[in-house]
């Protein structure tokens, strides 16, 4: 299986931007609310109509605007779990289960009952035994997440689409929620887009990651890629990255100057002029002795305290009482200097992230 995705679409103003490819896996698209995630799926399901572009899903073209091809959603072999699942309140949970089931349309007879066996399957599959005469109303939040899933698998999707699928959930639900949903769709055959503002939760169940921000997407990079290698400024700061700072090339080719702290890094990577930014992860930078390169001289301003680890606030003493502040990490209970108090910290050249706007 696989799905490409090419949209444009104007709301005003805001513009949709999406172009990505996914095979068969997990692809994240994560960003912050209003970015685009969800009308990006909207479109791959059909409910939104792009004003130009291609998606494509497993060699089916589900839409085209050149060639005029607009496929309705049910005829897109796409499940969408909506953020409140959006189950028909006035049917029990086989009953909504066996909507969305697919079966063979070999005459008219038996067709009710063909539904109802292939939603007992479900039921069966997704432990939901014993809730099949439930309405939506006197379920769980969990078991109403699984009679949606359950609807969804029934109607054998080529691609399923997850809209923040825990956004509705108590923090304390959802660990063993996304647990359970993991087990569920851990056999499915074809492509999964998770849409996510949560870096942690993407980490823990996609194989590459999709940044979109105000309506553009950037290109899908592997999970470890897009923790520890982010190309552009809105990957880099939705990664995690603390220290994000303007650049420019510096004297050497394998060399960045950052003005606000008034130092030259090397790096290794060649510099190219759409590098204008530079990032440090505040776990990559450490306490150093003299003659290690990528020196730093700096001031702690702060000093926090965490269970497990310690964030020192710096203000980097070469670029002046104004600079841009630095934030280092490392281990609780490692000897630290106090506020006040002066520390050379380094960056190793491979741990100095060249990024883009």
């Amino acid at each position: 299986m696989s799905l490409s995705v090419s949209v444009k679409k104007d709301y005003g103003n805001f513009r949709l931007d999406a172009c990505f490819e996914a095979g068969n896996e997990a692809l994240a698209l994560l960003g912050a609310s209003g970015c685009g995630k969800s009308l990006t799926l909207r479109c791959v399901a059909g409910i939104e109509h792009p004003d130009e572009g291609r998606i494509v899903l497993d060699g089916r073209v589900l839409f085209d605007s050149h060639a005029g091809i607009d496929l309705p959603p049910q005829q897109r072999r796409v499940g969408y779990l909506f953020q409140q699942y959006a189950l028909f309140p006035n049917m029990t949970a086989l009953q909504n289960i066996a909507i969305g089931a697919r079966v063979p349309r070999e005459g008219t007879g038996g067709t009710g009952k063909k539904r109802r066996d292939a939603a007992m399957e479900y039921i069966e599959r997704l432990h939901l035994e014993g809730l099949e005469r439930k309405y939506p109303s006197q379920l769980s939040g969990g078991q109403q997440q699984r009679v949606a899933l359950a609807r969804i698998l029934a109607s054998e999707p080529e691609a399923i689409l997850l809209d923040e699928p825990f956004s509705a959930l108590d923090s304390y639900l959802k660990w063993q929620l996304e647990l359970e949903l993991a087990d569920t769709l851990s056999g499915f055959p074809g492509t999964l887009l998770w849409v996510s503002h949560d870096r942690s939760e993407v980490v823990r169940n996609c194989s590459r990651v999709c940044v979109m921000e105000n309506g553009e997407a950037d290109p899908p990079v592997s999970v470890p890629e897009f923790l520890g290698a982010p190309r552009t400024l809105r990957a880099a700061r939705l990664c995690g990255c603390r220290n994000l700072v303007p650049a420019e090339r510096g004297g050497r080719p394998h060399e960045v100057f950052v003005p606000a702290w008034g130092v030259r890094l090397a790096c290794t990577e060649l510099v190219g002029e759409e590098a204008t930014f530079a990032g440090i992860h505040a776990h990559r930078l450490h306490s150093t002795e003299e003659g290690d390169g990528n020196r730093i001289p700096c001031l702690v301003a702060r000093v926090l305290e965490d269970l497990d680890r310690t964030t020192l606030v710096l203000q980097p003493e070469g670029g002046g009482p104004n600079a841009a502040l630095l934030r280092m990490e490392t281990d609780a209970g490692v000897p630290l200097p106090g506020a006040g108090e002066r520390i050379t910290v380094s960056v190793a050249p491979e741990d100095v992230l060249l990024l883009r706007r």
